[in-house]
């Protein structure tokens, strides 16, 4: 698997502060958008990550504050985790092992595909394809470790 960078604890990994630039492209409209901000993954009490990421998401020429929570919780297996929203519903499984991962998470009538990889030690990205009836996106993820 040339050009991944294999990850033995995804929560190891994961922790600490990231920069964020992600690109959303509509392919139904062909509007593009961004988002550019941080990601803290800091200790929760009894084991795993919590995820805060703010910053500025830009639609349509306006720009406005934007952010989500995450969990990402020890997973079934050493070394990978289980990712789930702030309010505990699952979300997805993640496995860096092999440095690549392919997650899917439905939602409502929507289909979110994810692949996620790690580039090197200080870099990883994530590309999520969103299918459904009022849906046709890419959202690109790129992640570098800040400090």
């Amino acid at each position: 698997m040339s050009g991944f960078w294999p990850v033995p604890d995804v929560l190891g990994f994961l922790a600490g502060r990231w920069r964020v630039e992600r690109s959303v492209r509509d392919l139904a409209s062909g509007e593009a958008g961004s988002f550019t901000g941080s990601t803290a993954f800091t200790a929760l009490d009894g084991g795993g990550l919590l995820h805060r990421e703010s910053g500025t998401f830009v639609w349509r020429g306006a720009a406005r504050p934007a952010g989500r929570t995450l969990r990402f919780l020890p997973g079934a297996a050493p070394g990978t985790a289980d990712v789930r929203f702030a309010d505990g519903r699952p979300f997805h499984d993640l496995d860096l092992r092999s440095g690549r991962h392919l997650a899917g998470h439905p939602c409502a009538a929507d289909l979110y595909r994810g692949e996620f990889t790690v580039l090197d030690a200080d870099r990883w990205r994530t590309v999520w394809r969103v299918r459904g009836p009022a849906k046709d996106l890419v959202l690109t993820t790129d992640y570098t470790r800040e400090g």
